[in-house]
């Protein structure tokens, strides 16, 4: 099982180079043109760096700025729209887009599945073209001839091998791109500014020009975790977020709770990352598997078993704690003997996933305090995506 160009382990047919740095050196879009792209932001930006407002008229146009692809123009709002990363698709399902979406990268990694819990909010995922079909055709993109892409641009050069050229083609000829890999900050090709989920959740409600829902879903968002952080009590756990190499597990893929959107329920939490404590490598900065020998050394308090699907609680006690139980030496674990190996959610979480998120991770850490409550209000989402309020 190798790593995909998705970030997680996938099994593949063929050879996949992790990085493809040496097709665009750092990986920087640069020099890209078309009739949509007015100006290019600086590659290099800290993340605090201000970018350009986005500006609207009265007759639908508009233009947004999101590095690293610059400031894109638009005739109208765009009516279909392809991501590769489910993150980005949560962030447009979220902004009342879902009719639009027509793609998506891998559709297991996507948890529309959530949606089943909000009034009037749903997603057929077996509809959408999945890109990834072990590799990433550009045909696929004039087939969908969507009105924007709603990924980075050096993602797709980087993580899925597509030369600069190709790139450009599609830019041209289909649709800008408009996107900035958010999910993790590991990436050595990833040199211009990063967003925070909700500074990138701004971004694409500019692009679809839903400026009200954002607002809704920010304030809403902001008020959740105030009452869970003044929940929390005063001493923190440290967690290790893993992902199983096999079935069962005799070994696992090390994702180290970092500044990505794909952290942020465990940075709301605020939990001590007992990966990055004992110096192990992240799985996609190129870090290898870690078996339980390793783990043990580290021995974290809690151990957060990260897999995309419908996966619940239920699943991994089934199979992977039950394994542990029984294995001579994953037996050994605190977290294992403390009943603390938890279902720790997907890579890619946009505003509703998230809130899903934080709540699973919640109970799982704390069950005397969350349990089976629902930290955050189902209808009133349904309200903010449907328009209702």
């Amino acid at each position: 099982m190798e790593q995909n160009p998705g970030g997680e382990p996938q099994p593949t047919r063929r050879e996949f180079v992790r990085d493809g740095c040496a097709v665009l050196g750092s990986g920087v879009l640069a020099g890209c043109s078309s009739s949509g792209r007015t100006s290019e932001e600086s590659a290099v930006t800290d993340s605090t760096t201000p970018t350009a407002t986005a500006t609207a008229s009265d007759d639908g146009r508009h233009a947004v700025t999101i590095s690293p692809v610059g400031t894109v123009e638009f005739e109208s709002v765009p009516e279909t729209w392809v991501p590769y990363t489910g993150d980005y698709a949560d962030m447009g399902v979220a902004l009342g887009q879902a009719d639009g979406l027509s793609a998506i990268g891998v559709r297991r990694r996507f948890g529309a599945h959530r949606y089943e819990e909000i009034p009037g909010v749903s997603v057929d995922k077996s509809g959408l073209t999945e890109l990834w079909q072990d590799g990433t055709d550009k045909e696929l993109f004039y087939e969908l001839d969507a009105d924007v892409h709603v990924v980075d641009p050096n993602f797709m050069v980087n993580r899925l091998q597509w030369d600069r050229e190709d790139v450009e083609e599609i830019d041209q000829n289909v649709a800008p791109w408009f996107g900035n890999t958010t999910f993790t900050r590991v990436y050595d090709w990833h040199d211009y500014r990063y967003y925070s989920l909700y500074e990138a959740f701004e971004k694409v409600a500019d692009l679809f020009q839903e400026r009200a829902r954002y607002d809704a879903f920010k304030q809403y968002h902001d008020e959740v975790v105030a009452d869970v952080g003044d929940r929390l009590p005063s001493e923190r756990p440290d967690v290790a977020v893993l992902v199983p190499a096999g079935d069962p597990p005799e070994a696992f893929w090390p994702y180290r709770i970092g500044a990505g959107t794909q952290s942020k329920h465990w940075r709301d939490l605020e939990v001590t990352d007992a990966l990055a404590d004992a110096g192990v490598t992240d799985a996609q900065a190129g870090g290898g598997k870690i078996d339980f020998e390793t783990l043990l050394e580290i021995d974290p308090d809690v151990i957060a078993i990260r897999l995309s699907g419908e996966i619940t609680q239920e699943w991994v006690d089934e199979n992977v704690t039950a394994h542990m139980r029984d294995h001579p030496i994953a037996s050994e674990l605190t977290a294992v003997d403390t009943g603390r190996v938890v279902y720790g959610g997907m890579t890619y979480q946009g505003p509703i996933i998230n809130l899903f998120q934080l709540e699973t991770a919640a109970r799982g850490l704390y069950p005397e305090l969350f349990g089976g409550e629902q930290l955050f209000d189902r209808q009133r989402i349904g309200e903010i995506v449907t328009g209702a309020i």
